[in-house]
């Protein structure tokens, strides 16, 4: 392990610490880079988003993808998590959390807010960050890819219909260019980029060069992955300074559902006795959130200043310390489970 991985969470903390820093220093520089965006995708995101993944992407073997199917216990595990779980104690806790816990300090309309975007967030399974996740827990790279992909197939069906039931609204819209395009940017092009190169690699000799490319490029995503949590730390850095009651009062409902969603799938995933690197990432895609689709949906129901919104977005601020947090615990627990044969 690098010195990069070694002490990711000390460089996630320096990191956030900047982003905060900056956003307050040169606000219209992050102005600036959060209006380079199209479909409510952030561009620049994107581009350090995809040098996380494509590294994971080449360590992909399609040739052994196929025998994925001879193992659906991973898959079945995820896909209970996120649709039939997940969306629902979600909007429990929201609703536990603004309407009797915190109804004294919250007016009826954050309230309402609040919990409409805890909920978006319940509904939007990880797409781009869990490969860093899988990576980080030495997960299998090409089960991973799958239970991503079922994942979106699922989202772009379930995702209306499951909203709009937990909302009490009947005329969400999802926003199909930001959920396209995330799939391209986050999936599609580094996928085809990482077939390619591993191709390429693969056909040059005796593996050594895909070996040893791997190894160099590794360090990548964990710098795509900080250079990501400065801008968006920077993007909310006023957010942060002006609200700290009202990110305080989201985030306390949004950690107990991380937690709580995340021990229920590992359960899970013991009880069912999967091998650790199918266990990990399948409790980590449940457990972490597509936060672009959940921060558009926000956005275009109840715009740009709501409450909908704020969640949203502190359910991006949550999010990697959270993830980390459960990355060293599921590293430090891998005796566990079985180990892949």
């Amino acid at each position: 392990m690098g010195i990069f991985e070694r002490y990711l969470s000390v460089w996630v903390a320096l990191c956030i610490a900047a982003g905060v820093l900056l956003g307050n220093v040169a606000p219209q520089a992050f102005a600036m880079i959060a209006s380079l965006e199209w479909a409510h995708v952030n561009l620049v995101v994107a581009v350090f988003i995809w040098v996380m993944i494509f590294p994971m992407m080449v360590q992909i073997d399609f040739s052994v993808i196929k025998d994925v199917g001879k193992k659906p216990k991973g898959l079945l595990l995820t896909l209970v998590i996120n649709w039939l779980i997940k969306p629902f104690t979600m909007a429990a806790l929201g609703w536990l959390f603004f309407r009797v816990i915190f109804v004294d300090w919250v007016d009826p309309q954050s309230a309402s807010e609040y919990i409409a975007g805890m909920i978006l967030l319940g509904v939007a399974p990880c797409t781009a960050m869990v490969f860093v996740w899988s990576q980080l827990t030495d997960g299998d790279p090409n089960y991973t890819l799958v239970q991503v992909s079922v994942n979106d197939i699922i989202m772009v069906f379930a995702f209306a219909p499951i909203a709009a039931f937990l909302l009490g609204v009947s005329n969400i819209e999802v926003p199909w260019e930001t959920l396209l395009l995330s799939v391209v940017l986050y999936v599609l092009l580094p996928l085809i980029a990482g077939i390619w190169t591993r191709h390429r690699l693969e056909t040059q000799g005796d593996g050594k060069q895909l070996t040893n490319f791997l190894h160099q490029i590794k360090p990548w995503s964990v710098l795509g992955l900080l250079c990501t949590v400065v801008l968006l730390f920077g993007f909310q850095a006023e957010v942060i300074i002006d609200k700290p009651q009202s990110i305080g009062f989201i985030a306390v409902p949004l950690l107990l559902q991380t937690y709580g969603i995340f021990a229920i799938a590992y359960m899970g995933a013991k009880a069912l006795k999967l091998p650790h690197n199918i266990a990990a990432p399948a409790c980590l895609i449940g457990t972490s959130n597509f936060f672009e689709l959940a921060v558009a949906v926000a956005i275009s129901l109840f715009g740009l200043h709501s409450g909908a919104a704020l969640a949203t977005v502190v359910g991006v601020l949550v999010e990697v310390p959270v993830m980390l947090s459960l990355v060293f615990f599921v590293n430090r627990t891998k005796h566990w489970f079985p180990f892949a044969h």
